[in-house]
Formats: C-alpha cells, sequence, structure tokens
C-alpha cells in the first residue's frame, strides 16, 4: 500500500513541478513585457491598452499556477508554534488532516469556478476598454485547471503523510 502511494505521490509531484517550472519563466515573461510598454510608452509615445492588460493576465496565470508549484517546493507559510513540539506521526496527522482539506476545498472551488468560465465564454467577455483584450474566457478558465492542479498537489503530499503515518517507526 505504502509503495502505492509513494508512486501516486511522485507522479503527482513530478507533474505539478514541470508545470511550475514552465510557469516560473512567466515571470520572465512578465518583466519584458512589463520594460517593453515602458519604454515603448516613454521613449517612443508607444502603448497600447491590450499589452497593459496582457501584463495582468500573466501576473495572473504565474499567481494561479505558481501556487501548487509553490507548495511543492516547500514554500507555503507555515505557523510552527505547535507543529514544531510535535512527534512525527503527529506532525504526520496534521499534514494528512491538512492536505486532504486542501484536496477539498480545491476541488470545490474548482467545480464552483466552471460556471463562472462558462458565462464568460457565452457572452463572448472580453476588455471593457476599447483596444483591450478579446477571450476573457481564456483567462478565467485557468482558475479551474489551477485550482485541480493545487488538488493535484494536496494529494500528493496527503499520500506522502500518510505513507508517514503507515510506515512503522524503526529504530535508528
Amino acid at each position: 500500500m505504502t509503495v502505492f502511494l509513494k508512486t501516486v505521490a511522485d507522479i503527482a509531484s513530478g507533474i505539478v513541478r514541470i508545470i511550475g517550472q514552465v510557469t516560473a519563466w512567466s515571470g520572465l515573461a512578465l518583466v519584458l513585457l512589463v520594460a517593453f510598454n515602458v519604454l515603448g510608452r516613454y521613449l517612443f509615445n508607444f502603448g497600447t491598452v491590450g499589452l497593459q492588460e496582457l501584463e495582468w493576465h500573466v501576473l495572473a496565470v504565474s499567481a494561479l499556477f505558481g501556487m501548487s508549484y509553490c507548495l511543492n517546493q516547500g514554500g507555503e507559510v507555515r505557523v510552527d508554534i505547535y507543529y514544531g513540539r510535535m512527534g512525527p506521526r503527529a506532525q504526520a496527522a496534521v499534514d494528512l488532516f491538512s492536505s486532504i482539506a486542501l484536496v477539498v476545498v480545491s476541488l470545490i472551488i474548482a467545480w464552483l469556478s466552471i460556471g463562472f468560465v462558462e458565462q464568460s465564454y457565452s457572452i463572448g467577455e472580453g476588455s471593457a476598454d476599447p483596444g483591450g483584450l478579446t477571450h476573457r474566457y481564456i483567462l478565467k478558465a485557468c482558475i479551474p485547471v489551477a485550482f485541480l492542479l493545487l488538488a493535484l498537489q494536496a494529494l500528493a503530499m496527503t499520500c506522502e503523510a500518510a505513507v508517514r503515518l503507515l510506515t512503522p517507526k524503526t529504530e535508528a
């Protein structure tokens, strides 16, 4: 059973890691886009609403997909006042409970956001500003996908915590 759980955790974490590493490059894309917009505006008196909106679209996608990668890399903020004083099995139990809760919450958010995307698609939502970006549903579609990815990472963490609980304590 523990071998199966470890395999599931490794596969899920691997998927999140690959997507996260690709997403990390969006930071460079954002810096280049902002630099282009600033230089274009101040040096060449050139700028478009669409390029300005693209900045926050790239930022939104980076944040959405970055949250699961952050969790994958252990970058979450944790309050260790009590957790640090617990034994390994108690920590594993807390991790198991919290990661199961994260799976559930992530799946609920993903499910609820689908209607949001459908509504945006059905009305052909785009920018309210002239010259802005069209097809806003593409950006909104990143919400359920990113939360499914977060649920996948939480599933990996659930499996890892379960393995720690199921593995008998060995004397070192």
